[in-house]
């Protein structure tokens, strides 16, 4: 019988579950981390204690940090209604993943070992640019360090590890299963540590065989790590989708990174991204963080409230949208159209505008006709005046973005989420008002304009008092725009007209013309 098939009549509620618990979280001032700890605060006060794993951070000692992560919006809430509970009950502990023994004291490692209950392993390097030895060393070397340690500690009812929905991306069809490695992670982690850098840079491609970039390649493997495990340690796997904004907690639209789509709209909405390569029905897969917050709660709740067995299998959960709410490549688009003139960003460069291209020769001719001589003429004008070049650096980087993420957008998966739905039929009647999530109640319009409102707020700093301002300027830059559009084609028709085929048609019609008059 499966964790979600058993009888859960006697199990404690989430928050008794989680009421005097001690939580260890990596990745705690990520965006999936700060999201959790908000979470698991607000609505399970009753927690003992929260301990962070922070590193120091360009000349930030960790202890510092810790008030930089308290600081962000998301934590607004908290501050309003329960100002005192992050400083009572959030610790800090200094050490790395990337570090042996996670870089932890000896203090710090016997005072977790024996009060930690449940972990929280989110930390992980996202960028898809990474080199193989860094990806590896941070997402598996990591994880490594941190099953030893949890085997250390004495009262542990639950690992949480946070992977990808895209780690097993070469498959048209990924299940809740797992899959067989890509290769062996020791030896991964051998060759990553023996072989120099320039060597691994030319043999990397061929090393990731199917798999587009280190991030999802080593995360595929970061699982090996951790299903080994399976009877030895109460571990479970969770492979988030491409987590996005909040539906509504803390607050509708909090987001606090570019990564991903994100910095595709925001790039949109400055005027600078005119051209997508990708499918106009293709179904984008995202994953609203407080929904996806909200299920790994209760993942860890399922677990948790059952002894450990060594016949235990480790559950793995794909932590998706699926068939529950689709949305396609070209209702994004068309979302951020309707959205442009009602809500646009401060400063735009040029008008919202661009569209969906499906032939990869005609995205690059937009890329260099729309995108790179634009950018080229205003670094120019900036340069004349006396400012420093900027714009195409800045689609320099646009463009990098929109190649790491065109595996992505050009192919469509088959995502099964059935433990996810399951999942929820075993949140206690006491406990949905706080942890029950659904996908299929979203409203899709109502999210993205939420969504278009958070990367302004939580991302751009923009202030609402600035948005009459932001409405005259993109009114002007679409005046702008029609004008050159405009010069553009007449220029066109004007050059067409007076060349010389068109010309010798004209007399020849006019000479005719004639002669029948």
């Amino acid at each position: 019988m499966g964790f979600l098939e058993r009888d859960m009549t006697n199990a404690p509620t989430i928050t008794d579950y989680y009421t005097g618990k001690t939580i260890f979280i990596t990745g705690g001032s990520g965006f999936m981390g700060k999201a959790l700890i908000e979470k698991l605060l607000y609505s399970c006060s009753g927690v003992d204690r929260i301990y962070i794993l922070l590193r120091s951070k360009k000349g930030v000692k960790s202890e510092d940090r810790l008030s930089q992560v308290y600081e962000s919006f998301c934590f607004d809430r908290l501050r309003a209604e329960k100002p005192n509970i992050f400083t009572e009950k959030v610790f800090i502990v200094s050490g790395d993943v990337m570090e042996p023994g996670l870089g932890l004291s000896q203090e710090d490692r016997a005072l977790l070992v024996n009060r930690v209950n449940i972990i929280f392993h989110v930390a992980a390097s996202v960028r898809f640019d990474d080199s193989l030895p860094f990806a590896a060393k941070m997402n598996l070397g990591g994880t490594k360090e941190l099953i030893d340690f949890a085997k250390e500690v004495r009262d542990l009812s639950v690992l949480m590890h946070v992977s990808t929905l895209y780690s097993n991306c070469n498959r048209n069809k990924v299940e809740e299963r797992m899959y067989p490695p890509l290769a062996d992670w020791r030896e991964t982690m051998q060759i990553c540590e023996e072989v120099d850098d320039h060597t691994l840079r030319v043999l990397t491609p061929k090393y990731l065989g199917s798999i587009p970039n280190t991030y999802t390649f080593t995360k595929q493997l970061a699982e090996h790590v951790v299903y080994e495990q399976r009877g030895l340690l109460p571990a479970v796997i969770v492979r988030p989708s491409i987590v996005i904004a909040s539906v509504k907690e803390p607050m509708p639209g909090w987001i606090d990174n570019f990564n991903g789509p994100v910095g595709l709209i925001i790039a949109s909405g400055k005027g600078l991204l005119r051209s997508i390569h990708t499918e106009p029905d293709l179904i984008a897969d995202y994953m609203p963080v407080d929904i996806a917050i909200k299920s790994i709660i209760c993942m860890a709740w399922v677990r948790g409230t059952k002894k450990l067995e060594i016949t235990d299998d480790i559950p793995i959960y794909n932590c998706c949208a699926g068939t529950l709410n689709n949305i396609t490549m070209s209702e994004m688009v068309e979302f951020g159209r309707k959205l442009a003139p009602t809500m646009p960003i401060n400063g735009a460069l040029w008008s919202v505008g661009g569209s969906i291209t499906t032939s990869e020769t005609k995205h690059y001719i937009k890329v260099l006709l729309m995108h790179c001589l634009p950018a080229i003429l205003v670094d120019t004008l900036l340069w004349l005046l006396g400012h420093k070049p900027m714009l195409l650096k800045v689609q320099r980087r646009i463009y990098i973005a929109n190649m790491a993420l065109r595996y992505f957008i050009m192919q469509q998966w088959t995502f099964i989420n059935d433990n996810i739905v399951k999942l929820r039929s075993c949140i206690k009647e006491q406990d949905v008002e706080d942890f029950y999530y659904d996908m299929e109640s979203v409203d899709k319009h109502m999210y993205f304009r939420d969504c278009c409102i958070g990367g302004k707020k939580y991302l751009l700093k923009e202030k609402d008092e600035d948005l009459p301002k932001a409405k005259a300027h993109y009114r002007r830059m679409v005046i702008l725009d029609k004008l050159v559009q405009i010069t553009f084609y007449g220029y066109i028709f004007w050059w067409f007209m007076n060349t010389d085929f068109v010309q010798s048609w004209l007399y020849t019609a006019q000479d005719i013309f004639t002669l029948n008059n």
